[in-house]
């Protein structure tokens, strides 16, 4: 162990290695940066645009089959509602036929009677 005294603030021994290695590892590492930057920027970029047109088609794949689902459903609503009037239409015209055949069944039994 070295036994000499120090004086408070005085350099250590390989202290400027640290420093001269400090500085030149910031330089390395903006050199990269602004050598890989536009590279990166641009391969972003890139992503960025494939990502939102996959999502573009996703939703326009979404759109058509919620639209052809909607118009499937509201066509077989349509044709019940149809069939239900169809039913109504018949009842109604049978229920006025009896009446017919009621009251001319009866008018002929007043006359009877008389």
């Amino acid at each position: 162990m070295n036994n000499e005294p120090t004086m408070v603030g005085a350099p250590r021994a390989g202290g400027h290695h640290f420093l001269i290695g400090f500085i030149l590892g910031g330089v390395a590492g903006a050199g990269l940066t602004m050598l890989l930057a536009p590279r990166v920027a641009a391969e972003l970029r890139q992503r960025v645009k494939d990502s939102a047109r996959t999502l573009g088609r996703a939703a326009t794949e979404r759109y058509q089959q919620t639209s052809e689902r909607i118009g499937d459903a509201v066509d077989e609503l349509t044709k019940k509602g149809q069939g239900v009037r169809d039913e109504v239409l018949e009842a109604v015209a049978s229920g006025a036929h009896e009446v017919e055949r009621f009251a001319t069944d009866h008018e002929t039994s007043k006359r009877r009677a008389r």
